[in-house]
């Protein structure tokens, strides 16, 4: 969903565009860039590009409600939280700059589309600390079912900010564009799990948050 900036007040588009910096400032001061593997900066680098891709292919009927995966629990379990923000911020100033979407919207987009997603994917990465270390739970807890829910969250916010800014009614983008979403997150579910499962069989050392360690040695 990318939101027109028609939507909102002047004073909310300036304030999304401070938390999107604040955001954007934190994630570079808190990745250690010294330490970045190579071969995992290429996969971030394609990573890049794949989720582009997710975002332009896209089907919608009304400005504000277009539906496309999002890709953003499967960027932050790669990359890692930090630098997935920086990843999708360059994914979404590439859609912009293609005319997909507005460059004063883009704090509102960033906020939504990708901090949304990332920061849910933060939060079931701490709760799969507290599970036994398995590699069946990384895959179904951490990659299917946070697939689904940081899409499904981040849709749920998209549709309450739509809904706050009265761009449409409340009864619409509640019922009937949520009922949407909620059965594309399914898809972003089936996307993420199919894709984390892959990579950590053959392309372990892509995923920073698999540990081997953890999950492989000590069985």
């Amino acid at each position: 969903m990318h939101f027109p900036a028609q939507f909102f007040a002047p004073a909310t588009l300036w304030l999304c565009h401070a938390l999107c910096a604040a955001l954007l400032v934190q994630a570079v001061w808190r990745v250690r860039w010294r330490q970045l593997d190579p071969v995992g900066l290429n996969a971030w680098m394609g990573a890049c590009v794949a989720v582009m891709l997710f975002w332009s292919l896209k089907g919608g009927f009304k400005p504000g409600l277009e539906f496309h995966l999002l890709g953003g629990a499967a960027f932050a379990l790669m990359a890692g939280p930090w630098l997935a923000l920086i990843g999708l911020a360059i994914v979404l100033a590439g859609v912009t700059a293609y005319g997909m979407a507005e460059w004063a919207a883009f704090g509102v987009n960033f906020l939504v589309m990708a901090a949304a997603p990332v920061a849910v994917t933060g939060l079931t990465l701490r709760l799969a600390q507290r599970l036994p270390a398995n590699y069946f739970v990384y895959i179904f807890f951490n990659a299917f079912l946070t697939g689904w829910l940081s899409f499904f969250c981040a849709c749920l916010l998209g549709v309450s900010v739509l809904a706050l800014a009265d761009a449409y009614a409340p009864d619409y983008l509640f019922g009937d564009a949520l009922s949407f979403y909620f059965l594309l997150s399914w898809s972003e579910a089936f996307t993420t799990g199919l894709m984390l499962a892959i990579f950590v069989v053959y392309k372990p050392h892509w995923v920073a948050t698999f540990d081997d360690r953890r999950y492989l040695l000590r069985k």
